[in-house]
């Protein structure tokens, strides 16, 4: 059982996930999550690949929906609804819950109608509506001053830094309340990781944000509050079995400093695989 960061000082809790599962098929990929998720703080998941990371994000904004045979256990509550009730809908589930992938996936699209796309398929038709949310949202992604002057340009014409900025206006330009953030430096250099991080901070005033990443150095400098995940392995009839666990959650100092559980220091030092 992880150890939890509790009590009403770590602020509103925007999502709790209650003693999750996350399975694909039959097989159990990630077992027994349980952890929250606080307004405008950021939360960090870290642990080694295929621990169930990315999984387990993907859970929240019910993703994996679209993966055949994939279901979770369990519940997820977003501001006192469970996601997985029957009468939720995932569309609007992944609107309020925008995600930003490891990869920058720009459409081969102009950078306004990039910005454009969600608002657009919402209904908002008005030249001068969406004007203003693309300038609002480019503006919020830190992007607005280096593109401003060529709104036509391709989005796959930008760097790729830029381009991830560009796939985080197009998130915001639909005003989700909580972005998800799938290892989203990882293909980019450290100039670019470093605006990034920065942008984080500044978008932590407006959204809760969840980030999955293999940097622990980005994991300290970025986040409130770190989840640990491991590896766990069995053997059933001759063949060995593996699965994701969360192993500790609190705050990302007290992870980093003094850690609950030894797997934790040890991951975190270095001393791992």
């Amino acid at each position: 059982m992880a150890d939890n960061a509790n009590g009403k000082a770590n602020g509103e809790l925007v999502i709790e996930l209650r003693d999750c599962s996350f399975f694909y098929g039959s097989y159990c990929a990630v077992a027994g999550v349980s952890l929250p998720v606080y307004k405008n703080k950021i939360t960090a998941f870290i642990g080694p690949s295929g621990c169930g990371k990315s999984t387990v994000l993907r859970g929240i904004n019910r993703m994996l929906d679209l993966v055949p045979g994939a279901r979770v256990d369990g519940e997820i509550i977003y501001r006192d609804k469970n996601l997985y009730d029957a009468q939720v809908d995932p569309v609007e589930v992944r609107r309020r819950i925008g995600m930003v992938f490891q990869k920058p996936n720009p459409f081969p699209k102009s950078i306004f109608d990039n910005v454009a796309y969600g608002p657009r398929l919402l209904g908002v038709k008005k030249k001068a509506i969406l004007d203003e949310i693309v300038e609002r949202s480019l503006r919020g992604a830190s992007l607005w001053d280096e593109v401003s002057g060529d709104l036509n340009k391709s989005g796959l014409a930008l760097s790729g830094g830029q381009q991830q900025r560009l796939c985080i206006a197009r998130t915001i330009a639909v005003e989700p309340d909580v972005i998800l953030m799938d290892e989203p430096c990882s293909a980019l250099d450290p100039i670019a990781t470093q605006r990034i991080e920065e942008l984080m901070r500044q978008m932590q005033r407006d959204y809760t944000i969840v980030i999955v990443t293999h940097n622990m150095q980005q994991a300290q400098r970025a986040s409130d509050f770190t989840a640990f995940y491991n590896m766990r392995k069995r053997l059933e009839d001759g063949h060995e079995v593996r699965w994701g666990e969360l192993v500790e959650y609190a705050d990302t100092t007290k992870v980093f400093a003094s850690p609950a559980q030894q797997e934790t220091a040890d991951y975190i030092a270095g001393r791992f695989g």
